[in-house]
């Protein structure tokens, strides 16, 4: 059974059939061969996402829809820069640090990139950085996305592998943070001996400040949402909500950037996301139920622990594992997929499930710049029109520098665990 589905799902995907259409009909072709009742195929889609966590995933990518409109994305970029465009490669710290900021806003890393490329890659360009370099920068600046909360990605881990989506928005805090760092120093190294860049004036107080004021209803917005939840007065998901009605505040009354007619087209857009994202699911859940039910999952896990005794040598499997198809499939696909095989050989190694969401999502964020299939990659490359082939070459150093992150990640635990352990979650 187990050949037959993998065999199936791994023709549509060379056949160029959407991941999400080819999860489903290797799932539906293997339910109907093995005597499975079909019916269990619409029961399963829809009891897939008919759960009231995963509504924070529409209102989630509203938000980040409503606040790329409402002008927060340029406000946060201009704030980084004044503190420290006027360092040597000051665009590309600020790209990262507003990565970080904005990723605390929309969720997703494709949204993010969308939303900063088209200000920080031509910015990058004008100031003499290289075209390619710049674009590989933000790509992979991306990924920080779908790890800093509030993550669309880890709300699908938590739903699945029942655990915390409080706990693990809390632990993706300090790895998303050190992504950052390590994107911050491979690009320093990247461009230390560029002499075309420029290097801007240093602001001044006022304008910092002025700045600051500027961007501070951006600032709030995953205090809002964060402290929300932590203070206990709201879940995830109505966190979710209130961060739409604050995105519309902002934007409407505040920036002035967003007019009633404009609404239409925002609700389509975040909808047609949605869509996408719940199809997935939708599908992929199904695909899970097959693995699980036709004990494909556990008979695999049980080869896999026979691979190795070793804890570090599984976690260095699985993280290959997870490389591998962080390059092909996307998270939401993946975790349907890895997590019914994977979870139960962590349990069984004393793994931390929340540990093993963080680390897994952050393979998943290197592999949104990974060719051949990195979604964020495109993006860029719609962006700023540089072929494939030279972005996926540029991206290599700042790829290598999220593998050494996520090695620490991976092996020190505390990294991922010690916020959530000190707030008592």
């Amino acid at each position: 059974m187990g050949f037959i589905l993998f065999g199936l799902f791994a023709v549509f995907i060379f056949l160029n059939i959407p991941i999400s259409i080819s999860l489903g009909l290797s799932a539906i072709i293997t339910i109907i061969l093995f005597d499975f009742p079909l019916v269990i195929f619409p029961t399963m889609m829809y009891a897939a996402i008919g759960k009231f966590s995963l509504l924070a995933i529409p209102f989630f990518i509203l938000a980040g829809v409503i606040m790329e409109k409402a002008g927060i994305s340029k406000r946060l970029i201009q704030f980084a820069n004044v503190c420290v465009g006027h360092l040597k490669g000051g665009l590309a710290l600020v790209t990262v640090i507003v990565a970080c900021f904005f990723a605390a806003i929309s969720g997703s890393g494709p949204a993010t990139v969308a939303a900063l490329g088209a200000i920080l890659i031509p910015a990058m360009i004008h100031e003499g950085y290289d075209k390619g370099m710049a674009s590989a920068l933000m790509a992979s600046s991306g990924g920080i996305g779908i790890v800093i909360p509030p993550s669309i990605a880890f709300v699908v881990y938590g739903v699945l592998a029942e655990v915390s989506i409080g706990r693990l928005f809390i632990a993706g805090i300090i790895p998303g943070i050190l992504m950052g760092v390590s994107l911050i120093i491979a690009s320093l190294f990247f461009i230390r001996n560029n002499p075309n860049i420029k290097k801007r004036e240093r602001a001044s107080w006022k304008e910092k400040g002025r700045a600051f004021v500027d961007a501070a209803w951006g600032l709030l917005t995953p205090v809002i949402i964060l402290g929300g939840i932590y203070g206990g007065f709201v879940t995830p998901t109505e966190a979710a909500g209130i961060a739409v009605v604050y995105g519309l505040f902002v934007g409407v009354f505040i920036y002035r950037e967003i007019k009633i007619k404009d609404l239409y087209k925002l609700l389509i857009d975040a909808s047609v996301s949605s869509a996408t994202v719940m199809f997935i699911i939708a599908n992929a859940s199904v695909f899970a139920w097959v693995l699980t039910t036709g004990q494909i999952a556990s008979s695999m896990a049980s080869t896999l622990m026979s691979l190795t005794t070793s804890k570090i040598g599984l976690l260095l499997l699985m993280n290959l594992i997870f490389l591998i198809a962080g390059c092909f499939i996307d998270a939401i696909s993946a975790y349907y997929i890895l997590v019914p095989v994977l979870l139960p050989v962590v349990l069984s190694i004393g793994i931390d499930p929340v540990l093993f969401g963080v680390f897994m999502t952050v393979n998943l964020a290197i592999g949104l710049a990974t060719p051949p299939v990195g979604i964020d990659l495109y993006v860029a490359c719609n962006i700023s029109k540089v072929p494939l082939k030279e972005i996926a070459y540029k991206v290599l150093p700042f790829i290598f520098a999220m593998l050494v992150a996520l090695l620490m990640i991976t092996f020190i635990p505390q990294i991922s665990l010690w916020l959530p352990d000190l707030m008592g979650l």
